[in-house]
């Protein structure tokens, strides 16, 4: 008679990959609520760890120092807007259509702890690297919101004006809920952002 072997007591190499991606999110998470509540320069490792209940240590382990786990955070959140950037391209309609689906993912976005670390962290904590990253990662989410309005300006759906200048007031206006929103409130992100970005384009279309 056959004898079934026990089952393992290791883990498997794909099951050790899912711990540590696990852990490292969950490091991530506790971080990067402390630096949104905190500030970068008030925030400790060790408080991001005792949060977890495990050690300092455990977070250079998976993450590195302060600077590294901010800009992890922040990579996290540049690709929310990556994400956003590539389904307006993909939506049907005119270029007011498409700047209209990026504004309220992008808003979204800024109501979420990634997005959220993204737009409250200027380049003064980090270093000539850090800041570097950090001028790109913005940079190339302006040049796409302003390439949504030249395509709508082109195209006639958006009545001619200042690229520059709009791409600058849209953000800055859907930039503040980074501050200000809080989550579980009367207004979910969702309904925010649809809300704040149909106030901001209400006036775009040509007369």
């Amino acid at each position: 008679m056959d004898i079934e072997a026990p089952a393992s007591p290791f883990r498997t190499r794909e099951q050790k990959a899912e711990e540590r991606s696990a852990k490292r999110q969950a490091l991530l998470i506790a971080a990067v609520r402390m630096f949104n509540e905190r500030g970068y320069h008030a925030t400790l490792l060790e408080d991001v760890a005792a949060s977890l209940g495990v050690s300092k240590p455990t977070i250079y382990h998976y993450l590195g120092n302060k600077e590294r786990v901010l800009l992890e955070c922040i990579a996290l959140g540049i690709e929310h807007y990556h994400r956003a950037i590539d389904e307006a391209r993909e939506t049907p309609g005119s270029g007011l259509d498409r700047l209209r689906h990026f504004l309220r993912a992008y808003a979204r976005a800024n109501m979420d702890d990634f997005g959220r670390c993204v737009i409250r962290t200027g380049p003064e904590p980090l270093s000539p690297e850090g800041r570097k990253s950090l001028r790109e990662g913005k940079r190339g989410i302006d040049a796409a919101m302003r390439a949504f309005i030249e395509e709508g300006i082109a195209d006639g759906s958006i009545a001619p004006t200042d690229s520059k200048l709009l791409g600058f007031t849209l953000a800055g206006a859907l930039n503040w809920p980074a501050r200000w929103h809080v989550p579980g409130g009367e207004l979910s992100a969702e309904e925010l952002a649809r809300r704040m970005v149909d106030m901001l384009t209400a006036g775009l279309a040509p007369r």
